[in-house]
């Protein structure tokens, strides 16, 4: 009987050693990252000073997208287009962009969008860019951004 309480003594003791606290947190980065999907960026104009990309995002729990950074550009800042009097107009939301969880979140031409600004050289078809994306509680991710022009296969996703 001593034998039998003293395994059970020794292995719980070993349970108490194994605690969570000694494990890798399993949900904790996993749950609050954001996932990006399609990047993309438009071609720039030879001399532009600026630039647009878009991109999918999925947070897994609410937050909100706050800019970013890019070798490419001084700046990276999220933007909206709406329309007010007739006139579309583009804003910076210094705010973010809120990211509602378990939602697809499509940033696209014509509405929501990423805005490089301060281009070092001008986005060109076939290359891809580094985007580094930034939240309120999520890591950052940094998505690569193939450079291409819009296609109506891209523009599906504008409806949803």
């Amino acid at each position: 009987m001593k034998t039998h309480l003293s395994l059970a003594v020794a292995a719980l003791a070993l349970t108490a050693c194994n605690s969570p606290a000694d494990k890798p947190a399993p949900a904790a980065d996993a749950t609050a990252a954001v996932t990006a999907a399609d990047a993309w960026c438009r071609p720039s104009p030879n001399g532009a000073k600026a630039g647009g990309c878009y991109v999918t995002l999925t947070a897994a729990t609410d937050d909100r997208l706050t800019g970013g950074s890019t070798p490419r550009a001084a700046e990276l800042q999220v933007h909206e287009m709406k329309t007010e009097n007739g006139m579309m107009k583009m804003a910076q939301l210094t705010e973010g962009l809120p990211l509602p969880a378990g939602q697809a979140v499509g940033l696209a031409p014509g509405g929501n969008h990423l805005m490089l600004i301060g281009l070092t050289a001008p986005l060109v078809a076939g290359e891809t860019v580094p985007l580094t994306l930034k939240f309120a509680s999520a890591p950052e991710v940094t998505v690569q951004a193939a450079v291409r022009q819009p296609t109506m296969a891209g523009m599906d996703h504008v409806a949803h």
